[in-house]
């Protein structure tokens, strides 16, 4: 058996702490959600909202349509149940994904098994920002399985399918967001894909968790925003 050099242990010792300190800043800190948002964990008359393995059901009265939604990174996923609830209100039932160290990267193919759990008719999967993102590449891979995708700030980066509906909306304000990456994201979208911007709309404002860092200041308020997102990504869904 060959010897461990010396020093060796202390080495791995010190690279996975190093890791660990990597990790711990990259996603430690969270943006937490606000008190509109806490106060939704207990569903409203119209929705019932329950913990699931995965994260969260907003069950409302609609039996066919199903959105299973992916949270910005570093964002509590909590923050978007302003936004879910009132779709959930108006008959899009959504599932809320809670992902590992709040980076939907890190599991990108959570909607496979909420899919394979739940019976309904047509599924569409969405996301915010780094979720938006991850929920595309999602769609791209398995066109088979959903109806449509919804982009919050958000842009593809392969090829979507022409059978596939597809939104993305965004505001005039967003510094966050990549406005290269979205104006190339645009060749991978479906010829049928429409796309949107809020005048005076911000990137965190899509979520209620506060002002995030790189973004710009929004001329309308968070709840004009979400009343805006709501009423399209219905109109996309429901027809109406």
């Amino acid at each position: 058996m060959k010897k461990r050099t010396k020093g060796t242990l202390p080495a791995v010792g010190l690279a996975l702490l190093l890791l660990g300190l990597a990790a711990g800043l990259c996603f430690g800190k969270v943006y937490a959600a606000g008190p509109e948002a806490a106060a939704l964990l207990s569903g409203t008359e119209a929705v019932r909202t329950e913990a699931i393995r995965s994260g969260w059901r907003l069950d409302g009265p609609g039996e066919t349509d199903a959105l299973i939604f992916y949270p910005g990174a570093k964002v509590e996923p909590t923050a978007y149940l302003p936004l879910l609830t009132s779709l959930a209100e108006n008959g899009v039932d959504c599932f809320l994904v809670r992902m590992p160290l709040n980076m939907a990267f890190l599991d990108m193919n959570a909607a496979a098994r909420l899919q394979r759990a739940y019976p309904y008719s047509h599924w569409y999967v969405g996301g915010h920002s780094l979720g938006g993102a991850c929920a595309a590449l999602y769609a791209a891979r398995h066109p088979d399985r959903l109806s449509g995708l919804v982009l919050l700030a958000a842009y593809a980066t392969k090829p979507l399918s022409e059978e596939l509906r597809v939104l993305v909306l965004y505001g005039s304000e967003d510094g966050v967001l990549n406005r290269k990456a979205l104006e190339k994201g645009r060749r991978y979208l479906p010829a049928s894909a429409a796309a949107e911007e809020l005048t005076g709309g911000n990137h965190a404002q899509f979520g209620d968790y506060g002002p995030q860092k790189g973004d710009g200041v929004a001329t309308v308020s968070r709840a004009e925003q979400t009343a805006w997102a709501v009423e399209r990504i219905e109109r996309m869904i429901l027809g109406e």
